[in-house]
């Protein structure tokens, strides 16, 4: 699989992450970003929490990764991390309370990560072997 097409597969996959808090309130992560985007605009100071502004910072470096030329590893990688802090949050959440809604939602950006990740790996060990037959 390409690497821009698993870098769409993981921003669209990280907006679907599942959230479920007291009262009977859950949230997909799309609309809970939505909310957060707004209130930047509005009450900065209530949207500025690492936890909320790292993930958002990831989208859009991956979103960078996707719509530039080449892939760079860097920003990739910066891009899944700051979302893996929320996403597995979110998982091991899921896990402490047996939320099946949670857990299953993480899964997708989980998986498609770890696989770019060793797509991103796989492709460079060839392009390393290849530079070193053409020596």
């Amino acid at each position: 699989m390409h690497l821009k097409v698993l870098l769409f597969l993981l921003i669209v996959s990280s907006l679907f992450g599942y959230l479920e808090w007291g009262g009977g309130n859950s949230s997909f992560l799309f609309e809970a970003e939505y909310l957060v985007i707004s209130k930047i605009f509005t009450e900065p100071q209530s949207a500025l929490h690492p936890v909320i502004i790292l993930p958002l910072i990831g989208q859009i470096l991956l979103i960078i990764a996707l719509i530039s030329k080449s892939t760079n590893k860097f920003i990739t990688y910066t891009g899944i991390i700051f979302l893996s802090l929320l996403i597995g949050f979110m998982f091991l959440i899921g896990l402490m309370s047996l939320n099946l809604k949670i857990i299953i939602s993480t899964l997708p950006f989980m998986i498609i990560s770890t696989f770019t990740i060793y797509k991103n790996e796989n492709k460079k060990m060839k392009l390393n072997y290849h530079d070193l037959a053409n020596k």
